[in-house]
């Protein structure tokens, strides 16, 4: 059983206890969302904690996204706006649009195909905890590469098949505990990316898929929100936009002398505590 049962806003009132929770989570999207760590993962598990389990839970996992997203808009807000004045006239950035939407476009056939049911058989601390394990040796298997394997040093030398090749990628995503970031940086890396080109496409295909992806959920799960949920969502977004945007400078200095190595050891690490607190019975995770 979780250690708070509900996650629940008596009338107008606000609950403080529902606001510390709604900036717990909004902490964990905000660290998780853009490293190769799983943000889906942590926040199922910490809702699975927290008892924030029920449907209008789930919306609000979602909603606070929209917060890690801002936060990369802001980091990579003069790119962004060069592409945005650029596109009528400069092919650099008609190409790195065109890369983007190629690489957005296999999520959305599968997540259309498949999401529901992901989110019915998939989302639970077993899977999460050994998707955790599994994406720690292959990011450990990445960082063995030779260094001769880097063929692309930069997002605008990446070609259309190289964003759709991270686009596949991406999908592996969709099963929880993964990691979006995770998946397109590690796999970028493997298919001939650079760290930095990786890092960087990942971050730029965040936009569109997580913006795609919470609004199309968002719509369907609308019947669960209400003028009442406004504080709690505010405070998680809020707390997961200034999380997200520091997370994201701070990676992109790491990344400049560092592997992805340490992230390995922690999944490893992490997903064996979640298994062995689950069968143990140790921890009742929900789900």
């Amino acid at each position: 059983m979780g250690i708070i049962r509900r996650f629940d806003l008596p009338g107008a009132q606000v609950d403080p206890v529902v606001l510390l929770k709604a900036a717990i989570m909004g902490l964990v999207e905000g660290l998780t969302e853009f490293l190769p760590i799983s943000s889906t993962g942590h926040l199922i598990l910490a809702g699975s904690l927290l008892g924030m389990t029920d449907e209008r839970a789930k919306v609000f996992d979602i909603a606070i996204q929209t917060g890690a997203i801002l936060a990369v808009v802001i980091v990579y807000w003069q790119r962004l706006r060069e592409t945005a004045l650029g596109i009528g006239h400069d092919d650099r950035a008609r190409r790195f649009v065109r890369n983007v939407l190629i690489g957005f476009a296999p999520a959305v056939l599968l997540g259309l195909l498949l999401g529901r049911a992901i989110k019915a058989h998939l989302f639970n601390a077993p899977v999460v905890a050994t998707a955790f394990i599994l994406g720690g040796f292959i990011i450990l298997w990445a960082e063995r590469r030779p260094a001769s394997a880097t063929r692309v040093h930069d997002v605008d030398a990446m070609t259309a098949l190289d964003a759709l090749k991270v686009g596949v990628v991406q999908c592996l995503a969709m099963v929880p505990g993964t990691s979006r970031s995770g998946a397109t940086i590690i796999g970028g890396m493997l298919l001939g990316l650079s760290r930095k080109a990786a890092t960087d496409f990942s971050f730029y295909l965040a936009i569109p898929t997580l913006i795609g992806a919470g609004a199309y959920s968002l719509y369907k799960e609308r019947a669960h929100l209400s003028a009442a949920d406004l504080p709690e969502f505010a405070v998680g977004l809020l707390v997961s936009f200034v999380s997200a945007w520091a997370c994201v400078r701070w990676l992109l200095r790491y990344i400049a002398t560092h592997t992805f190595t340490p992230f390995a050891w922690y999944r490893i690490a992490f997903g064996g505590v979640v298994l062995l607190t689950y069968f143990t019975g140790w921890v009742q995770w929900v789900g």
